[in-house]
Order: C-alpha cells, then sequence, then structure tokens
C-alpha cells in the first residue's frame, strides 16, 4: 500500500536542478577566477611592474652593504601573533566565557545601568570590534614606529592626498561588485547569514549602531591588511606583498558562505593592488563598507525583516509586557542617510574648492 507523501517533506525534498547546483557549488567560483583575475592583472600589471622594480633596488642596495633586511621577520612576526591572538581571544566564544559574566555581575550591582540583557549581543560584538582595532592599529603600527624610528606612518597607505584623482576607480570597482553581489544575495546561506547582529532588524537604533561598529572594524582591517602589511613589506616583497597578504585575508573569511570567502581572494588582490597604485587605503575602505553595508540591508530587505521601529522595544516594568515606539520606514532613514551624505560630500567638496582658491592666489602673488 502506497501511503501519501507528507506535503512539508515534498517542499523539503530538493529538485534534480538544486541537487546538481548543490554539487556543482564547489567549483562555480572557478569560471569567476578565469574572467576576473585576468582582469585585474591587465589593470594593474603597471603597478606590480613599479613595486617589482623598487623592491629590486632595495634589496640590491642593502646586499651590497652587506646588511640584511629585516622587514618581512619583524613584520610577519607581528601579523602571525595578531591573527593569532584575534582568533583565540577575540571572538564572541571568548567573550561569552570570560567577559560576560564579570559584565553580568557589575551590570547587577549597578541597577542594569548598561542593559547587558537586551544588549547582551552587541556587547558580545562590541568586543569584537574592540579586539580588531586594539590588534589591526593600536598595536602594530606604534610598534613599528618603535623599532624602525625613521618610518613614516603616514607611508602605511594612511595619505590623503590624490583621493579625488583616484575616485573613479572607486567607482569602477562597485560597478563591478555590486551586480555579482545583488546575485549572491539570493544565496540562502547569504540571508541567513547576514547581519552578523542578529537584533539588528529589532529597531533602526540597533541597526545604525551596528552597521557604526562594522565600519571602524572595517577602517582598523584595511589598516591592517592594506596599509600596515603592504606598506612594511612594499620594499621588500615588492607586488609579492599583495599575494602574500590575500591568503591570510582569505582565511580570515572562513566561516563565511563559500562563495564570499572565494571572493576573498579577488577582493585581497584588488584592493591590495589599489592601495598600492593610489598609496592609500580610503577606496578601498569606501568600497569595502558600500559593499558590506548593501549586503546587510539586501539580507534584511530579502526577508521583509528591515527593522520598523526606531528605538528597541521597551520592558515595561509593571506589565511586564513590551512596548514599541510608533513605526519608523526605511525610506525616512535612507532620506536621512542621503541628507546626511549629501551635506559631507557637499563640505569636503567646498573645502577641496577653497584650497584650490587658495593655492592659485598663493601661486599669483608669488609670480608677482
Amino acid at each position: 500500500m502506497l501511503w501519501p507523501q507528507d506535503p512539508a517533506l515534498a517542499a523539503a525534498t530538493p529538485s534534480p536542478l538544486d541537487t546538481l547546483l548543490v554539487a556543482l557549488k564547489p567549483f562555480v567560483p572557478i569560471p569567476g577566477f578565469l574572467l576576473i583575475l585576468p582582469l585585474i592583472w591587465l589593470f594593474f600589471r603597471g603597478t606590480w611592474r613599479e613595486l617589482d622594480e623598487d623592491a629590486h633596488r632595495h634589496r640590491g642596495e642593502i646586499l651590497a652593504k652587506g646588511k640584511m633586511d629585516y622587514r618581512p621577520f619583524v613584520a610577519l612576526v607581528i601579523c602571525a601573533i595578531v591573527l593569532t591572538m584575534q582568533e583565540y581571544y577575540g571572538g564572541r566564544g571568548y567573550f561569552d566565557e570570560v567577559i560576560q559574566p564579570k559584565l553580568l555581575e557589575w551590570d547587577g550591582k549597578h541597577h542594569q545601568a548598561i542593559h547587558l540583557l537586551k544588549y547582551n549581543e552587541l556587547y558580545g560584538f562590541g568586543w569584537w570590534v574592540f579586539t580588531r582595532v586594539l590588534g589591526y592599529v593600536v598595536v602594530p603600527f606604534p610598534l613599528w614606529k618603535l623599532i624602525f624610528r625613521k618610518d613614516s606612518l603616514l607611508d602605511l597607505g594612511l595619505r590623503a592626498k590624490g583621493f579625488f584623482d583616484h575616485a573613479w576607480i572607486y567607482l569602477l570597482f562597485l560597478a563591478v561588485v555590486l551586480p555579482a553581489m545583488l546575485v549572491v544575495s539570493r544565496q540562502p546561506d547569504f540571508g541567513s547569514y547576514y547581519p552578523f547582529y542578529k537584533q539588528s532588524s529589532r529597531s533602526w537604533f540597533d541597526f545604525l549602531l551596528w552597521e557604526g561598529m562594522y565600519f571602524c572594524q572595517f577602517f582598523a582591517l584595511e589598516m591592517f591588511f592594506r596599509g600596515f602589511w603592504l606598506g612594511v613589506l612594499r620594499k621588500s616583497f615588492g607586488s609579492g606583498a599583495i599575494f602574500a597578504m590575500a591568503v591570510p585575508y582569505c582565511m580570515i573569511h572562513y566561516g563565511k558562505p563559500y562563495l564570499e570567502a572565494n571572493g576573498a581572494i579577488i577582493a585581497g588582490i584588488a584592493l591590495g593592488s589599489l592601495s598600492m597604485k593610489t598609496k592609500s587605503i580610503y577606496q578601498g575602505f569606501l568600497v569595502h563598507i558600500t559593499v558590506a553595508g548593501l549586503m546587510d540591508w539586501l539580507s534584511l530587505s530579502h526577508r521583509d525583516a528591515l527593522p520598523k521601529v526606531f528605538w528597541p522595544p521597551q520592558i515595561d516594568a509593571v506589565t511586564g509586557l513590551m512596548t514599541e515606539g510608533p513605526e519608523f520606514p526605511a525610506r525616512k532613514v535612507i532620506g536621512i542617510l542621503v541628507g546626511t551624505l549629501a551635506s559631507i560630500a557637499f563640505a569636503v567638496v567646498m573645502v577641496r574648492v577653497a584650497r584650490t582658491f587658495r593655492a592659485r592666489a598663493l601661486d599669483a602673488s608669488l609670480r608677482r
């Protein structure tokens, strides 16, 4: 006798097409590599050549003096120690086991002053961001300056000169990345993975505070991988510094969706080459936060989980019920963000125009 199939089981059974796509998923990135990596080579081959020539001259001068280049030894040991400590002590696991119990005890004694129970997950990510800023910026940059006193920290990707001259590259990168991101955002593992902070949909306060923390982490990450790593090794490794950096940069994405981890290989090489070309991390940082912010937004949007209120729900002390404020539609948030960004952009342009006129007036006075 044939029993009727449970509709829930039937719906859960993957179709032949889904089964095929799952089987082929390990090989999906290969065509992308074959297409995109040659384009990166075409775009940055001149930069790579210049880096290799500079490194060849630098190492030749050191060898001619009978000295040794200690930069790779010092830099890579620092990087390895930082990444190892972050892996073991900079995550949510360490926060939950060691930091959280102490915060709970303190918060209990001070009448829930920091609202740990309400923002527990956000505090965990706060620890993650803190350790990234500490390991990526606070430790390696001063330490390098202490060891190599003649080096300028501004040469580690922190110079803003020529930012506007290379702004078109930022737009070009977005034109390439955004279509691919829109396709990837439709994947099931993408929607379930982002945002990291799962309470982002609770309120716009949660979402915006999380994005601010998230962007701080990205700035620290760019300073470390595209600023410190490349800045201190460019004279020793030449273009090889870019590819050496791309390996650990890909590895810190392990645990994320498979396609994103593979995309980190391309992103590491492309953003590293961009940083070497512009001698600045700022264009890469803008690319990173634009993509990251849109990924979180699209993930919530596809699930119809964008926040509906600005402030998170409050718990009534008498009834114990949660109360929410009036709805705060997404279009209002977009309007505020666009208005803020437009104001910042206008201020930056005005400052640049003022500096240009000032420079021209100074030149004119000198000619007289």
